[in-house]
């Protein structure tokens, strides 16, 4: 019998789904999985990788408006591998149209970099392999 590992999914609203998708996309590399439509009156998206322990999933429902992030804090960190993985991260970003913004806690901005999706979520790409 083999072995069921979870999944995480992190799931949210969104006001615009369509324009996320070349946020994480384009610029953060992940796969667009699924999409749906009018499911129980919601829309929605499923990103990630396959195979991987993760996706997020980011839906709407129409004529329900969301708005933007409560604060400039709430995020989603990634921690990449030493190396070239977190400058060729970067650089996927900003070559999607993507610039790095301040962060809210500045200890952010000493190991990583910050970017803010059309919603006003953030996503840090931090450099280091160990988040302590």
């Amino acid at each position: 019998m083999p072995i069921q590992t979870a999944t995480l999914r992190i799931a949210r609203p969104s006001d615009n789904i369509d324009a996320l998708i070349p946020f994480y996309v384009d610029g953060l590399g992940f796969e667009l999985l699924f999409r749906f439509n009018q499911h129980e009156n919601f829309d929605g998206i499923m990103l990630g990788h396959k195979g991987a322990g993760y996706h997020l999933e980011f839906t709407a429902k129409n004529g329900h408006a969301v708005g933007h992030a409560p604060t400039e804090d709430n995020l989603l960190v990634f921690y990449l591998p030493e190396g070239n993985d977190f400058n060729e991260a970067v650089a996927r970003m900003e070559k999607a149209g993507f610039s790095a913004v301040t962060s809210f806690n500045p200890y952010w901005d000493r190991c990583g970099k910050t970017f803010e999706d059309p919603d006003g979520y953030r996503v840090v790409l931090v450099s280091t392999e160990s988040p302590f």
